[in-house]
């Protein structure tokens, strides 16, 4: 059995200074040993990512983070690794002794509230140390839960996990289809799937299984082709199909074999929709009318695989883009949690539709874009976009594709 993906967990992050109890409180949670435990400050370097189900909510990743407070030059790699998690974290929990707050906690405070990230605070230690009552009424006059722990005796970890499922964020709770909704029950979606050489052998990507799954779901019926097989498959249906989806390098011949009066699009612009924010990238994509000789444009892609001959990101995009603009661009790619501190040089960002990430982490870029100036837009609109069918691979999004109409004329 194949577990959930860690894209689609809740992401709780312990975050706080060092030695202040994270470890121990994940492992009181846990009921194991997940992280090393040391007196020793610094003990945890890497962020520490443990899989697990946490009732009522469902699938979570927990993360434990080095101590924000690191020192030295190895300690500014491990401070900078913790930011990182903060990226794609869902749900915080910051850490300190009780007795012990300071500029340090306010300022991590500060920056998950300036990322919208619901966050419970942890007194750790009441059994050396009393927490500052006025703290505390200080935090929830702010709404921020506290919980007051020991991991010596056990006390508050339920209080945690409640504390924990109560913080939830809705959007997690009440996920988004991916396209169930555009569907419908009892009606049905082709999925035009390309066996796709990236792929692992003897499985499909990632947006493919969850939109069957997806499908299936919300009651709606699914039909899996290969791009050469659409037409046929297509006319032996007694009706046609409410929506077709492909795999955007496929998208010429999809557009072609699919009757006008059904919807179409593909699984990048699907996952814009779900890990994203679709009429964000929709503007960015009409930046690739402004993009005049020598623009530098950063193609970034979450996942990390070794890439092939024909890659999307490195061949490709750059092939669609230099056709369809006429002109000699500078591209430069970037893979994983790789991502230019500055992008103010950047005429484009063109983003995949981060699959293997949660929806949180995408955001997050996007708003890092967006406080840059930067457009930024996504795989499957630029190659629609550079294709001449954008507004076609739009049509099952109307809110979207009217934006973009009022912003083009």
């Amino acid at each position: 059995m194949i577990t959930t993906p860690k894209s689609l967990r809740l992401h709780i992050s312990f975050v706080g200074r060092r030695n202040v109890g994270k470890s121990s409180l994940l492992n009181a949670l846990m009921r194991q040993q997940v992280s090393i435990v040391s007196p020793v400050p610094g003990t945890t370097t890497d962020p520490v990512e443990k899989p697990m189900e946490l009732l009522p909510i469902g699938p979570v990743l927990f993360i434990d983070t080095a101590g924000i407070d690191d020192t030295g030059e190895l300690g500014s790699l491990r401070v900078q690794k913790t930011r990182q998690v903060l990226e794609r974290t869902e749900l915080a929990v910051l850490v300190t002794e009780a007795g012990a707050w300071g500029s340090f906690e306010e300022e991590i405070l500060r920056e998950l509230a300036a990322r919208k990230t619901p966050t419970v605070v942890v007194l750790n230690k009441i059994d050396a140390h009393q927490p500052d009552d006025a703290l505390v009424t200080r935090l929830a006059s702010q709404k921020i839960p506290t919980v007051r722990t020991s991991t010596v005796s056990g006390l508050g970890i339920p209080s945690l996990r409640q504390a924990l499922l109560e913080a939830a964020p809705p959007d997690f709770i009440e996920s988004p289809a991916i396209l169930g909704d555009l569907v419908g029950p009892g009606e049905m979606a082709v999925l035009v799937v390309p066996i796709d050489k990236e792929a692992p052998k003897g499985r499909l990507i990632l947006p493919q299984v969850q939109s069957i799954r997806d499908l299936l779901d919300s009651d709606a019926y699914c039909l899996v082709v290969k791009e050469n097989e659409l037409r046929r498959a297509l006319d032996r249906l007694k009706s046609p199909p409410k929506l077709v989806v492909t795999d955007s390098q496929a998208f010429l011949k999809v557009a072609g074999d699919t009757p006008l009066n059904v919807l179409m699009t593909s699984f990048s612009i699907l996952m814009s929709r779900f890990k994203g924010d679709l009429q964000m990238q929709v503007q960015g994509a009409l930046a690739i009318e402004n993009l005049r000789g020598g623009d530098r444009v950063l193609i970034a892609e979450a996942c990390s695989h070794h890439p092939i001959g024909e890659d999307i990101g490195r061949v490709k995009i750059p092939r669609w883009l230099t056709q369809y603009t006429g002109v000699q661009l500078s591209f430069e790619h970037m893979q994983g949690r790789d991502f230019p501190e500055d992008l103010a040089d950047y005429k484009l960002v063109v983003h995949c539709g981060a699959c293997m990430w949660n929806r949180r982490e995408m955001l997050s870029r996007l708003l890092r874009c967006q406080q840059a100036g930067v457009p930024v837009t996504n795989y499957g609109l630029t190659i629609a976009y550079s294709l001449g069918i954008f507004e076609r691979a739009l049509e099952p999004f109307p809110a979207a594709l009217e934006s973009y109409r009022h912003a083009a004329n």
